[in-house]
Order: C-alpha cells, then structure tokens, then sequence
C-alpha cells in the first residue's frame, strides 16, 4: 500500500528531480507497474478505506493529560501513581486497562522533557540559501479595520529565503482551507514554488509531533505538497529560530504595514492592498545581507530557479451533512440553502476559505459565499430562492410568506405585488418564477419588467415578451401526406372581411 507521503516523494523525484521510474522503484522497494500507475494518472492523494481503531482512553485522554500536568506541579510526595488514576478512570467510565495508561503517562512525560530540552536559549548558526531552494511560513495575529468595525485577523505570511521576497493574506481563521488559499495566492504572486518549505508544527499541518524530526504529516496537507512538488520541513518544538526570516518579517509587517493601514470595505479589499503593498516593499526594501540592491532586484535573479505553477491545488475540506426538512445544511453556526429534492438526504459539503460547495451522488448542487459574521450569535441563514422552486409549484401559498422568496430581484417582487392581488395569482406567480429553471434569468427578468411596464402583467404576456426576447423560431412546417394535400390553398387575403363587413351594414 502506498500512503499519501511517499506519492509526494515519488512525484517529487521523478518530476522535479528527473529520477527515473526503475531507480525510484529500487529506492521504494515498489514495483514499476506501481510507480508508473501513480506518476501517469496524475493522482497526488490515494484514498484508501480505513479501518478504525480507536483506543479506549481516547474519550478519556484529556483528561488524564490534565491531572498528569496538575501531578507534575505537585511536591514529589502529593503526586498520584498511574494506578491510582487507573483507578480514577474506571469511576469515570474507562473500561481499558492499566498498562494503557501507563503507556499514556511515558509518552506524555517523554514530550514534556523534549519541550523542556528545546526552550533553552543558545548560540546560533547563520544560514544561507540557494536560489528557488526554500522558502518559510508562519502565522499570525494582527487587526485591521473592516466595514467600520475593528477586526482580528489572521495573517499568513510566506518568504522566499534567498531573495527575501514577502507575501501577506489575510483571513478570519486559521483552518486547513485557509491554509491551503494561502499557498495558491502566494505561489502566484511569487512567480513559483521553491523545493522546500519551512513551517513550524501547526495543527493544520502536523498531525503528531514525534521525537526528534519525525511527524505524522496531515493527508490534506502532503496532497498539498504533493500537487506542488515542494519538500515540507518543521521545525523543533520551540525553536522559532529555525525560521528567524519570517519571525522577523511578522514584526517588520506591524512596522511597515499595519501600523498605518487604512480602513477597507471588505476583506477581499485588504488583501488587494496587501498584494500591492508586499510587491511595492520588494522595491523599496534593500536586501539585508546585501544593502546596495533591493530585494526585487534579487527576485527577479531567484524567479527562474522556481519551478513553475501548471495548475491550483483544490484546497477544500470534505464533511458530510444532512440536509433538514427545510432544505438547508448547517455549517458553523450558518446555515445554506441546497435544492428541495435533497431534503433528509446526506450531502457532502465542501469547505473552501471564501465558499460553501455542497455536493451529492459526485455532482455540485450548490454553491453560497461562506459568511464569518460573529455578531450573530444564532448564525444566519442564507437561501438561494430556486432552490424552493419545486416545493412551491406544489404549494403556491408558501410562496407570500416564504423566507428564501424575501431576497427576490425588484422585478419579480413587483410583479408579484401585482399578481397576488387576483384570483390564482400565486399559482399564476410561482409558474413565471418557474420559468428561471428553464431559461436565462435575465432574460426571464427583462421579460417581467417590460410586461410591468406595458400594464397588464399576466403569465401569456410575460411568456409572450420572453419567446421574443430569445428570438425563438415558429415551428417548422409539417410535411402532409400525400392524400391530404389540399386542391386550393387557402390565401391570407383580408379584403374579404372587409366585403362582410360592407355586406352587413348595407343589411
């Protein structure tokens, strides 16, 4: 079986180092069918199905992982053996056994002992970096002021560690989708991707930290590395001075940056002005270790050693839903509207860093801005009104007091005002919105309002001013049979409706 990781070094040697296929199938100890299989579909992120295994004490490991840090404050004589928290979590529940948790407490005491091994302060050794070798990542925490109102941020910094290149982006959260943005709008101001990346042991990333360098790496996250062909590197626990560049370059930006930032509309706002920003400092920041030329005049040396983007990563997080009665999925407190012939059925939401993909039986169903508003408490509801088409041509009652219906175009609510006066109009109302699921909806629109305008709105007219709006053809004409072929064609003559009408005023 191969794991997401060696697909990344496997793809990493053979398209960016140019290893062949039979030396990486020795290294691997694979066979080449098996390595060419994954280097020619393209794939960066196998999918296996996994059995679960889950311990007994995980329901329980917080706490124990509580009462060990509260024992390791205790006098040596107050502190509480592993049998007598055994003992503690049988109360609680725990059906496991005691060498479990004597495996627990090792490993626990053995992290804090690394910890406390890393946070010491020393001596240092300067380093230097090859163009397009590396580039470093951190994250942190700054306000900007958004829409009137003061707001925490949190800002994702990258830095090409020869050239000394700097990008910011800003977003409401620190969350894998977040993260994996962050890399697609970098990686494309940059002009490309160096062969290592330098990240500290960030939760999106790293799943455990194991001792010395070893981690257990996130799936999503070496899918990410994968699809870019970059090497991940972490640091230390503690051990800020193993990326000092971006360390410096979060407190630089408070200087340079933040400190005199203006207000901004929105965060789409902001970040434009942060990519204008960095791109502009590039030219008036001279190079720290060489002050007689700017570090866009170094980036400009480092771009062609930077392996070229080919495509985006599709950075977005998988969870499934169940969609409620009244056709919406809850994420976050928010909740989004999917099509009504989804209602009490599993869906599978797609959580990108400025959207909402709801997706089912492998097709996209719907799509919502994703909303951060933390000024309501209860979250907010967000409808897409086509989404209800269906249920309202069964119950064109709903459609007066229907939520998702509020949000509709002046147009349609015009004439709806208009229709729900007579007799029927809901039901007359409910088949013009209908019509949207069939054809444009600004054609559909532009129909409506020029039958408002003629005054007489009704459903023959508006369908009227649309089949001409569409420019639709008459039917063809059918071909008769030849024992219906007509002796005398009849002639469009209308001088003999005027006889009549001369007739029977003579009468």
């Amino acid at each position: 079986m191969i794991d997401v990781a060696l697909l990344s070094v496997i793809r990493r040697w053979y398209f960016r180092e140019h290893i062949s296929a039979r030396e990486i199938a020795r290294r691997t100890k694979l066979s080449r069918n098996t390595i060419a299989k994954y280097l020619e579909n393209g794939v960066v992120e196998p999918r296996y199905v996994r059995r679960a295994s889950p311990s007994k004490l995980d329901p329980f490991a917080e706490q124990l992982r509580t009462w060990l840090a509260d024992n390791a404050r205790q006098g040596r004589k107050s502190r509480r053996t592993a049998k007598q928290m055994h003992a503690s979590l049988q109360q609680l529940g725990y059906p496991g056994s005691y060498g479990r948790v004597c495996d627990f407490a090792r490993r626990w005491r053995r992290e804090q002992q690394e910890l406390a091994q890393t946070a010491g302060r020393g001596a240092f050794v300067p380093l230097q970096f090859a163009p397009g070798e590396a580039f470093q990542f951190d994250w942190s925490e700054d306000f900007a002021v958004i829409g009137g109102e003061r707001t925490k941020l949190q800002i994702a910094h990258f830095k090409l560690s020869h050239s000394r290149a700097f990008v910011l982006r800003a977003y409401p959260l620190q969350t894998h989708e977040m993260l994996f943005d962050a890399h697609n709008h970098a990686f494309a101001v940059l002009g490309g991707v160096p062969r290592r990346g330098i990240y500290d042991n960030m939760k999106t990333a790293v799943d455990r930290v194991k001792p010395g360098k070893a981690r257990d790496i996130n799936a999503r996250f070496t899918a990410l590395t994968s699809h870019y062909l970059f090497e991940p590197q972490f640091c230390s626990p503690a051990s800020g001075w193993e990326k000092g560049q971006i360390e410096k370059n979060v407190q630089d930006a408070r200087r340079r940056l933040w400190f005199d930032a203006p207000a901004f509309a929105s965060l789409d706002a902001l970040n434009t002005w942060l990519q204008e920003r960095c791109v502009a400092l590039w030219r008036e920041v001279a190079h720290p270790e060489h002050s007689a030329r700017t570090i866009a005049s170094f980036w400009e040396d480092e771009r062609p050693q930077l392996m070229a983007v080919t495509g985006l990563f599709d950075g977005f997080v998988e969870v499934g839903k169940r969609v409620t009665p009244t056709c919406l999925v809850h994420f976050e407190r928010n909740r989004y509207s999917v099509p009504a012939t989804y209602a009490h059925r599993p869906v599978s939401l797609r959580i990108y860093a400025d959207r909402i993909v709801a997706a089912a039986e492998g097709q996209i169903i719907a799509e919502h801005a994703r909303h951060f508003d933390r000024h309501h408490t209860s979250g907010r509801t967000i409808y897409d009104w086509r989404h209800y088409l269906s249920v309202v041509q069964r119950k064109p009652g709903a459609l007066r007091n229907g939520a998702p219906f509020a949000d509709l175009p002046d147009g349609f609510k015009r004439l709806q005002a208009t229709l729900l006066k007579r007799p029927g109009g809901d039901r007359e109302m409910v088949e013009i919105l209908a019509l949207v699921l069939h054809h444009d909806e600004q054609a559909v629109l532009t129909a409506v309002e020029l039958a408002l305008e003629s005054g007489a709105p009704s459903k023959p007219h508006v369908l009227n001013l649309l089949a001409r709006l569409l420019g639709e053809s008459p039917p063809a004409p059918v071909a008769a049979p030849p024992g219906l072929t007509l002796r005398v064609e009849p002639q469009a003559n209308v001088e003999r409706y005027d006889e009549l009408r001369s007739k029977r005023h003579a009468a």
